[in-house]
């Protein structure tokens, strides 16, 4: 038998699949400053807070840290899809920074509008993008009042909305003796607006009278309770205001009440806490002065 010429065939298996070629070797140093460039931009970028300039701020640092990474990335082998990734991310960043500038210059406000958010909403961190839906809320219409008109009649104008002074100055009267004043910036109505739910109706126990011409805008009770039933955080800012200019409101009334001693009277408690302590033990009977009572 002929013996099998095994030189003659070739054992030789070829690779399923084409060997890869090797990148180039690493470099076995650290990285250029690009890349550290990058990590600091993107550090800087998350620390951005919220509003419309902290989003620019964000997107901003957030669009260089990612160019200098796709700078990186491309300079670099074997990084194709570090580059494509910091490419894309680069664009989505510049592409938002582009958006909420456009928004910001969206946002006109006349001077009014910009003195009222300047003064009160400003200080509480309410951004523009919330500060125009409250001003659409009124469709952004201010109200005037001449001098010596009224705003509201005790026992008879309806509570139908929340209503903010811009200019002047209006005089609260009940039974025709004065109470206090009500400057800009200060609300028309927060005693009202705050004493009644959403479905309760009521009228004015007092009477707004313009010492001066003034300007206010005004707030519909409906509309703005359903501002309040999509924004949950403008519920909150409003009752945070309405109820400071509430307890401002008291607090002046509490400056000007003087009783027959020359005391303040104090109206969180009743007018006998500030008689001496052995005139409180011999009285008797306590008795709370009656607004409006006769005597005869």
């Amino acid at each position: 038998m002929e013996a099998p010429k095994f030189a003659a065939v070739n054992l030789t298996a070829e690779p399923a699949f084409p060997a890869q070629r090797p990148c180039e070797e690493w470099r076995s140093g650290p990285e250029d400053s690009v890349f550290h460039l990058a990590n600091m931009f993107l550090f800087f970028g998350l620390m951005g807070g919220s509003g419309f300039y902290g989003l620019i701020y964000l997107f901003t640092f957030l669009a260089l840290g990612f160019f200098c990474s796709a700078v990186w990335a491309w300079s670099e082998p074997c990084t194709t899809d570090s580059f494509l990734w910091s490419l894309a991310l680069f664009a989505a960043c510049l592409g938002q920074v582009l958006y909420v500038s456009y928004k910001l210059r969206s946002v006109s406000l006349n001077q009014d509008f910009q003195e009222m958010y300047s003064c009160i909403f400003k200080k509480l961190g309410v951004s523009l993008i919330h500060f125009e839906k409250i001003v659409a809320s009124c469709d952004g219409d201010v109200h005037a009042l001449g001098k010596d008109h009224c705003f509201a009649v005790e026992g008879k104008t309806a509570i139908d909305k929340l209503s903010l002074l811009l200019s002047g100055r209006i005089r609260v009267t009940v039974n025709g003796e004065f109470l206090h004043y009500i400057y800009p910036f200060q609300f028309l109505d927060s005693p009202e607006w705050d004493s009644l739910r959403p479905s309760e109706e009521g009228v004015f126990q007092v009477t707004l009278r313009a010492d001066t011409p003034c300007r206010y805008v005004a707030w519909r009770r409906k509309k703005l309770y359903l501002l309040f039933a999509r924004h949950r955080y403008i519920a909150k800012i409003f009752a945070l205001i309405v109820r400071s200019d509430i307890a401002e409101k008291l607090y002046s009334l509490n400056e000007k009440a003087l009783d027959s001693s020359r005391h303040h009277y104090d109206l969180r408690l009743p007018s006998f806490c500030h008689m001496p302590g052995t005139k409180l033990e011999k009285t008797n009977v306590l008795q709370v002065p009656v607004q409006g009572a006769r005597t005869a």
